[in-house]
């Protein structure tokens, strides 16, 4: 038995495909994953890993592109406005929740011209130096920047990522005069700090382990309530002394609204399945990743609750992006 056809059974099974004559026949051609922002980072890095175990279970490619720009607008928009059939998907970081509360405009309504598929994982972030920084410990990144203020400059992997989110708790928490430089996405952040133009940033684990386990780059704190297995040894900022610092990254897929309800379950089981598969699991955990899935209404409920929570954060700070 295939594995298509596993999975439609299964789904016939669960009710999921009552009357749905749509989805028995899709995917009929190759389906476009849009990442709107650029390679390297946790969405594209997450993406790239589930997309051949989707191709598997669904029988057909599923194509990977990048469209970044604007804080992730760009690509976003681009699929706000695609063909509702199910063959261009979005998938999304916690900026999806953000923007709405950062930007005085959008070209897309959150809410409205999208619907939800599947949550996909979710996972910390962290502090990381270049090795040139001489501070081994959060607490000796402190006094040094204290003592020092203005040494610091500190890449930021676009507004409205859990990284901003990061970078004001930490600006908040320590008192510390940083400064502040954007980058459209992670991986182009990461690449500056390695070479050591740009001294600190918080990043995603899963584009940074590798660097950190070769010495290119040291981490100081992970978020969360636990250490995790991709960054051995890097304490928690609760443990660190800066609880304050609590922001972490979310990702799931969207497809244009009005995508037929039953090949919006089709794939949110695709999804499901395939976060589920021992293989896909253990890579991601290694990464930093937590392996979710769930129904549409779950992660609908997701973006409602995040973008309460961004709101209450922008109000706070007073931030607006015009």
């Amino acid at each position: 038995m295939t594995a298509r056809r596993a999975l439609t059974l299964a789904l016939t099974a669960g009710a999921l495909l009552a009357g749905g004559a749509i989805a028995q026949t899709f995917p009929a051609r190759p389906v476009r994953i849009v990442v709107a922002l650029a390679p390297g980072g946790g969405t594209d890095n997450l993406t790239r890993i589930l997309a051949p175990k989707l191709t598997e279970l669904l029988g057909q490619t599923m194509v990977v592109e990048n469209r970044a720009g604007a804080g992730g607008q760009i690509g976003t928009d681009a699929v706000a406005k695609a063909a509702p059939d199910g063959y261009t998907l979005l998938n999304v970081d916690t900026s999806f929740a953000s923007n709405p509360s950062l930007f005085a405009k959008l070209p897309y309504d959150s809410l409205k011209d999208f619907v939800p598929v599947s949550l996909l994982a979710s996972a910390p972030v962290a502090l990381i130096v270049h090795p040139s920084v001489p501070a081994k410990s959060l607490r000796e990144l402190l006094a040094l920047a204290k003592a020092r203020p203005k040494l610091f400059n500190f890449a930021m992997g676009g507004y409205g990522s859990a990284t901003h989110l990061a970078v004001e708790q930490f600006r908040a928490a320590s008192a510390i005069d940083i400064v502040v430089i954007p980058y459209k996405g992670g991986g182009l952040a990461t690449a500056d700090v390695l070479a050591g133009q740009v001294v600190m940033m918080f990043g995603g684990p899963s584009s940074l382990a590798q660097h950190v386990a070769g010495g290119r780059l040291r981490a100081l704190a992970v978020t969360g309530n636990r250490q995790i297995a991709a960054l051995p040894g890097v304490p928690t900022f609760i443990e660190a002394g800066l609880p304050a610092v609590d922001a972490g990254s979310y990702w799931g897929s969207l497809a244009p609204a009005a995508t037929p309800r039953e090949i919006v379950n089709l794939l949110s089981a695709a999804m499901s399945r395939a976060l589920q598969m021992p293989d896909v699991r253990q890579r991601l955990i290694a990464l930093g990743y937590e392996p979710l899935g769930g129904s549409p209404d779950e992660f609908a409920a997701n973006i409602r609750s995040e973008m309460a929570k961004w709101a209450a954060a922008a109000r706070r700070a007073k931030f607006r992006v015009e």
